[in-house]
C-alpha cells in the first residue's frame, strides 16, 4: 500500500480543538494573540483554530498568511521553486503574542525561515509555534508548543495533509515514494 490515511477528519477537527485551547490558555486569555499561518496549508489551519476560539471565547482572533519563500536556505536544493504569495498580516505584531501555525514540523527549516519572517515586520512579545504533526528528523532545535499528533516516520516518507479548502477533504496520509513508484510502474 503505497498510501495509508493517519489521521481522519475527525481526529484533525479533535486535535486543532486542543490546540485551541491550549494556546489560548499558554496565553493567559485572548488579548494580544494573532495567529499566523504559514502557506500553503498552515493557513486553515489557522482560521480553522481561530474559528474554535472564537465559538468558547465568543473573541474574534486575527489571523494571518505568511510567505517564508524569501527567507527559506534550501532553494537552491528544491527541484521546483516555491510559488511566491502576499504575506497578509492583519494586525501589528510587535508586543503580540503570535502563534505561528504549520501543518508538518519536519527538519524545522521552514519554521526557522517563518521565524526570521516575523521577526522582519516587527518584534513580537513572544511566539508560540502550533503544528499539526511533529514527525521528527529535526535538523534545527525547534520544537512546538501546541502538537496535534506525533507521528513517528522514516525520512524517505512523506506526510500529507489535506484540506477541504486546498484539496476537498480532510485526512493526513502518510507516503512511501518507493512503493508509490512501484505501483505507478506496473500500471
Amino acid at each position: 500500500m503505497p498510501e495509508r490515511v493517519i489521521m481522519s477528519e475527525g481526529e484533525i477537527r479533535r486535535a486543532l480543538v486542543r490546540i485551541a485551547h491550549e494556546a489560548v490558555e499558554a496565553n493567559g486569555g485572548c488579548e494580544d494573540m494573532v495567529l499566523i499561518g504559514i502557506h500553503t496549508r498552515g493557513v486553515p489551519l489557522a482560521e480553522r483554530i481561530a474559528a474554535v476560539i472564537e465559538g468558547f471565547e465568543k473573541v474574534s482572533i486575527p489571523v494571518g498568511a505568511l510567505e517564508i519563500g524569501p527567507h527559506r536556505d534550501d532553494i537552491p536544493l528544491l527541484a521546483a521553486r516555491p510559488v511566491a504569495r502576499p504575506n497578509h498580516i492583519p494586525t501589528e505584531i510587535t508586543g503580540k503574542n503570535i502563534v505561528l501555525v504549520d501543518d508538518v514540523l519536519f527538519t524545522g527549516r521552514s519554521i526557522r525561515a517563518a521565524l526570521d519572517a516575523i521577526v522582519d515586520m516587527g518584534r513580537p512579545r513572544r511566539i508560540f509555534l502550533a503544528v499539526l504533526i511533529d514527525r521528527g528528523h529535526r535538523e534545527l532545535p525547534i520544537k512546538a508548543n501546541f502538537v496535534g499528533k506525533n507521528i513517528p516516520s522514516y525520512r524517505y516518507e512523506r506526510i500529507q495533509l489535506r484540506l477541504r479548502e486546498t484539496d476537498g477533504k480532510d485526512e493526513v496520509v502518510i507516503v512511501d515514494p518507493a512503493k508509490a513508484g512501484t505501483l505507478k510502474a506496473q500500471n
